[in-house]
């Protein structure tokens, strides 16, 4: 592990932050010990997405602490949402490679190797996840493995394998390397979901660049041989919290699900959003007819399924809030 004065690194390791001043300090002291980095040139970058606490601080601290045995920089981005953050660490980087990190991620002690290798042994894979096991405060709810996807848990197998973009099987932007040449050329700096914001918790700034990515040739990959740990608290595993979530994941869905739509696809994907969904909430409701109630599983796809039924209404609530900001700064200009 070293500091390095080049312009460029391999990889850099962004982390964006709100108000998790007291989960900074797991994820930089994994940082600290990771092996394997010899002949590896790398960077950790903090954005700081307006925090009220004590961030600025602890990571004052640990530049100090830590005495150059990690480039470690501090950012600020003032728009709020983990997706602004996102593109601003990316704006900054040095590196080839960008490897985000949720500040509640922590990565075992190769997942920065292990990324880089990943890099070079699949050069047309545009991003890549790995394993994401759960750290959780409490037992979980019945049957929550099937609906753990949601809260960023992924274990799905030994074996390197493509995501299925067409259908959004894809990877959370938790523990997600990307290749950064292909994020500019992919990315759009002007982006629709910027993250999960007051109530509503409405998804999709995972997924969207993801898309973005595939729309332009490039790879979505699978890497087992990387893994890191999300920590969960009580409260993500309470009924309110769960049943939000389920709603702002699918309130984002057809939104998704147009960005690679050819024009003439797009008002079929918009009547297969609406009429499937439709068909899943039927089927729903006849399989856990007597047990809905007690089901919280159950409860949560429910919930998805009708917030995606509805989502074709909230693209087009966002079509024209979009049209209406940029007639505003037309005006203005």
């Amino acid at each position: 592990m070293q500091k390095t004065n080049n312009n460029i690194v391999d990889i850099s390791i962004v982390i964006p932050t709100y108000n998790r001043a007291s989960y900074l300090p797991k994820i930089l002291d994994k940082l600290a010990v990771q092996i394997g980095l010899e002949k590896i040139k790398w960077e950790v970058i903090i954005v700081d997405n307006n925090s009220q606490d004590n961030t600025a601080e602890v990571i004052n601290n640990y530049q100090i602490s830590l005495n150059n045995k990690i480039n470690l920089r501090y950012l600020i981005e003032t728009r709020q949402g983990a997706a602004f953050a996102r593109l601003k660490g990316v704006k900054e980087s040095k590196g080839n490679l960008i490897g985000f990190l949720d500040d509640d991620n922590l990565p075992a002690s190769d997942w920065i190797a292990e990324s880089v290798t990943f890099a070079q042994k699949y050069p047309q894979a545009g991003a890549w996840s790995g394993q994401i096991h759960g750290e959780l405060e409490v037992n979980p709810p019945e049957n929550f493995s099937r609906i753990q996807a949601f809260l960023a848990i992924r274990e799905e197998g030994l074996k390197p394998h493509l995501f299925d973009p067409d259908n959004l099987k894809l990877p959370p932007a938790a523990a997600l390397v990307v290749r950064k040449q292909a994020w500019l050329k992919s990315v759009p700096q002007k982006i629709c979901f910027k993250g999960r914001l007051g109530k509503s918790m409405v998804g999709g700034e995972d997924l969207e660049p993801i898309l973005y990515l595939y729309k332009n040739g490039w790879e979505i990959w699978y890497n087992p041989c990387m893994h890191t740990y999300h920590q969960i608290p009580s409260h993500r595993l309470e009924k309110d919290y769960l049943l939000t979530l389920a709603r702002g994941c699918g309130l984002s869905i057809c939104q998704l699900r147009l960005i690679n739509a050819e024009k003439s696809q797009k008002i079929m994907v918009i009547a297969k959003t609406f009429f499937g969904n439709f068909k899943r909430i039927l089927m729903h409701l006849i399989k856990y007819k007597f047990d809905l109630k007690s089901n919280l599983a159950a409860q949560f796809e429910l919930e998805f399924y009708f917030a995606s039924m509805i989502s074709p209404l909230y693209s087009l609530i966002l079509y024209y809030n979009q049209l209406f900001h940029t007639s505003i700064i037309m005006v203005n200009e």
